[in-house]
């Protein structure tokens, strides 16, 4: 599906949808839990629900309502699903559920669509090798099969992404002894911040250094069956705020619990940071704007935003920096490389850093863009056409629905003139 976005002037207001990273984390622990827990508010998109999927095959019963999803759990004793798990473009849902899936006796065996084959899962495989578990990874990607029982240990941790020492610490308080984790360097702290506010609220114990790089986890810990509201999406959040940036009339931007532990609420910071007018009340409110300034920004705590605040900088004065973050390398796609290449097809000049991009601010022409299936990539270029001298086309861009199966619709609302092919 291609989608044509242009010039439009935005207004109104928008609900932000439910967080990925805390709906993911949500079906993980309630898969493992004891007795019946409930998700208030998930969001349903197409890697929360491979997610789902996968929970249900382990052995998980789902019932999903407008609002809430209820999911029985299994106490940590999964059923062998039989077949091939197909985490589609999850590299979340794929990183949290082979650490669990390593505590199970049997053979679990995990795959993807053409993206998520690209994603590095190596380093984590190798912690759990550590912990005596049996993998069979030829490429260190997917497709690859692990079988446990991992019952605790010591082992190291890659810090290259977060979601390598998310994955320990989900599964080591449910194996049987104790565990230790030790990294030498960790990117993106605040989703080991969700995940460790997830511990907290399951009661799960575990003691850290300050600097995070040292854990010690309890074995033989449960989890007992819960009930929660999932939280706004501060990543999802981010295209309403550069839209309205760009080209917004006063955008009221609902949902948002600045309280949270998200990383991504950030970019508002960093929106300001670049020239935004922002009204934080009860809802936050993006005024329209005068021009825009290029700053430097440091994304390690924020990788997910490179996409659209490489866009933000395409317009604004002089030039912006995105620096200390190389995980972005390493997301759906190589998003540094993609936005470069990209952004000279309609007229801006970057520079790749290995840890980031340069991006000299100019004037944003209409022209054809590839998504490269990523879904952040295809949104970030959909809000560029919203302000750019003429029209912009982005192929593939059915997979916001990854991330955002409402992005169309939501911004259709707001007045973007889109047009789907």
């Amino acid at each position: 599906m291609r989608l044509v976005s242009r010039k439009s002037v935005l207004s109104g207001k928008i609900a932000v949808s439910g967080s990925k990273s805390h709906t993911i984390r949500g079906i993980v622990a309630a898969l493992c839990a004891e007795g019946t827990s409930v998700l208030h508010a998930p969001l349903e998109s197409e890697d929360t629900l491979a997610a789902l999927e996968a929970a249900e095959l382990l052995g998980a019963k789902v019932r999903r309502f407008k609002d809430r999803w209820e999911i029985a759990g299994t106490g940590g004793r999964f059923t062998d699903p039989g077949r091939v798990i197909d985490m589609k473009n999850s590299g979340t849902g794929l990183r949290l559920l082979s650490g669990v899936c390593a505590l199970q006796s049997f053979a679990i065996t995990f795959d993807g669509d053409s993206s998520l084959r690209t994603r590095k899962m190596s380093t984590l495989l190798d912690s759990f090798a550590q912990l005596g578990a049996f993998i069979d990874a030829p490429t260190g990607k997917c497709p690859f099969t692990l079988r446990g029982p991992v019952t605790g240990g010591r082992t190291t941790a890659d810090g290259e992404s977060s979601q390598f020492l998310s994955s320990l610490l989900f599964s080591l308080p449910l194996a049987e002894k104790d565990s230790v984790i030790d990294l030498e360097f960790l990117n993106e702290q605040p989703y080991v911040g969700i995940t460790t506010a997830w511990m907290d609220a399951l009661g799960l114990k575990y003691t850290c250094s300050k600097n995070l790089l040292h854990w010690e986890i309890p074995g033989g810990q449960k989890i007992k069956g819960f009930e929660k509201a999932v939280a706004a999406d501060f990543s999802t959040a981010a295209f309403p705020l550069v839209a309205g940036m760009l080209s917004g009339r006063g955008i009221d931007i609902l949902n948002l619990d600045f309280n949270d532990p998200q990383g991504d609420k950030k970019v508002f910071d960093f929106a300001e940071k670049l020239g935004a007018k922002l009204v934080r009340k009860e809802e936050l409110t993006v005024l329209e704007s005068g021009p825009l300034c290029g700053c430097e920004l440091d994304l390690n705590s924020t990788p997910d935003a490179l996409p659209i605040l490489a866009v933000a900088g395409a317009f604004a004065r002089g030039t912006t920096r995105l620096v200390n973050v190389p995980q972005a390398r390493i997301k759906e796609t190589d998003r540094i490389a993609v936005m470069s290449r990209e952004l000279a097809k309609v007229g801006i000049q970057t520079e790749e850093l290995p840890d980031g991009l340069i991006i000299h601010g100019g004037t944003v022409r209409g022209g054809e863009v590839e998504s490269y299936g990523d879904h952040r990539i295809a949104m970030a270029f959909a809000v560029a056409g919203l302000a750019a001298e003429g029209p912009i086309t982005i192929n593939d861009a059915q997979c916001a629905g990854v991330s955002y199966p409402g992005f169309f619709a939501d911004f259709k609302e707001l007045g973007a003139n889109f047009t789907l092919e």
